[in-house]
């Protein structure tokens, strides 16, 4: 006899996200549950549905104003304002709509505005923003360890030999605080730009040191020193540069013996939605080397699009850029599509969406999936009808066999099984036979 199936319906494309299991229920004898009734219940997809955090830290450090006044991100205000970060007000919804949809956060660890004076990070209130989203049940990533833009001004003061070392101990000493809270970074940002970036009035330390010593010795620093701390984190090498400069440093970097987790792509898309074609082109590109893709900053906007003749994003510069009705219908079509495509190309782990809301959106745009106002955009309808209902099993109730047997096919991720007043949870992965025994929850 065949055992009931419990299955969320899935699209072909999508068969390389799923996986199917027999689930053997026993009771507190140690004995199957034979023609008994369980409801099964998706909890967690296992995929990476990402955004930014940065909106959160005075919030979840419960700072006064974090809830009702501006400028509530305290000493990376800064960086929140230039990158995406929410004003303050607003933060509960904003919080209940971030966490309906996504299961892992980045946070900003700009090491300028993290550590503006040498000696004092702003250690304390990252982790406990960190640790607020993994009670949460989320993933948390750091964004980056190192990179030129936002160095700190006193890098400036060192001689290169002493930028490295100063690098050295800030690399070891993040990620080494943050160990089991935060094991995911961005090991180097943004490296083909690194030594001859000149968009700033004086240089910074960090192009100083990639300038003198090369591209290649600074992304190995950058991963050894992170690698030595924490060997079982996920380093990524991340850039917005997706041109074949990026995959020679990529073949170059892999020739010199560097152990790279996954690579890092962004695609802000300010100038207009980038097309199946030109986006599936592109991630074959870079999915050749083996390694995860991690698309690590996104953005599509629900206005006027940004001119196509602007080089430099940062560059663009205007009074207001305000979200319009057919820009949100353009942005809600988009972002389906984008999503669909990306979770549908095997190589790809992860996706974080750069922004929730307008409120402080990276550059002033309507790029966010909620208003200012607080108010969700259609994209943010559409993507949750995707993540959590296209791509997620509801709670669903079938009856075990004479076994005490059912079938759960499903989006990988967590379930939880209930029987009665008793659950277990499930880890949907590669499938095959699993046992579980319901426990009731204790009063």
């Amino acid at each position: 006899m065949t055992a009931p199936l419990i299955a969320a319906p899935t699209d072909p494309s999508m068969n390389h996200r799923t996986a199917e299991a027999t689930v053997t229920v026993h009771g507190p004898d140690g004995r199957p549950l034979a023609d008994t009734e369980v409801t099964v219940e998706q909890v967690r997809h296992a995929f990476s549905f990402g955004n930014i955090g940065f909106d959160f830290i005075g919030y979840a450090n419960e700072e006064p104003g974090a809830e009702t006044e501006p400028g509530a991100a305290g000493s990376l205000g800064e960086a929140a304002s230039s990158f995406g970060g929410a004003s303050g007000s607003g933060m509960a919804q904003l919080a209940r709509q971030w966490l309906d949809l996504f299961n892992t956060a980045t946070l900003p660890f700009y090491w300028g505005n993290f550590e503006p004076e040498r000696g004092r990070p702003d250690t304390a209130r990252l982790l406990r923003t960190a640790q607020w989203f993994r009670e949460r049940g989320c993933a948390v990533k750091g964004h980056p360890l190192a990179w030129h833009t936002l160095a700190p001004d006193w890098l400036r003061e060192l001689p290169t030999d002493g930028v490295a070392e100063v690098l050295r101990g800030r690399i070891r000493r993040e990620v080494s605080e943050f160990a089991g809270v935060i094991d995911t970074w961005d090991a180097i940002n943004e490296v083909v730009i690194m030594p001859v970036f000149a968009n700033e009035e004086h240089r910074n330390g960090i192009t100083r040191l990639c300038w003198e010593q090369g591209r290649i010795p600074t992304i190995r620093l950058a991963f050894e020193e992170a690698r030595a701390t924490n060997p079982s984190a996920t380093l990524l090498l991340n850039d917005f540069d997706l041109s074949s400069a990026y995959e020679c440093l990529i073949e170059g970097v892999l020739e010199a013996g560097i152990q790279i987790d996954a690579l890092g792509l962004q695609t802000h898309m300010h100038q207009g939605y980038w097309g199946e074609e030109k986006m599936q082109a592109m991630l074959d590109r870079f999915a050749r080397y083996g390694l995860p893709l991690h698309l690590t900053e996104n953005t599509l906007v629900s206005g006027d699009l940004m001119p196509p003749e602007i080089v430099d994003l940062n560059d663009h510069q205007v009074d207001s850029w305000p979200s319009t009705p057919e820009g949100e219908a353009r942005q809600a079509d988009e972002i389906v599509r984008h999503y669909r495509q990306l979770v549908s190309h095997p190589s790809v782990e992860a996706i974080t969406y750069w922004g929730l809301t307008d409120d402080g959106a990276w550059l002033g745009a309507p790029a966010g999936l909620v208003r200012a106002d607080g108010t969700p955009k259609p994209s943010y309808d559409a993507l949750h009808s995707l993540i959590k209902d296209e791509w997620w099993l509801t709670g669903t109730t079938a009856r075990t066999d004479t076994d005490g047997r059912i079938r759960v096919r499903g989006f990988r991720g967590d379930y939880r099984l209930s029987v009665g007043d008793a659950s277990a949870e499930l880890s949907l992965d590669r499938g095959g036979e699993v046992t579980v025994e319901p426990v009731a929850a204790r009063a």
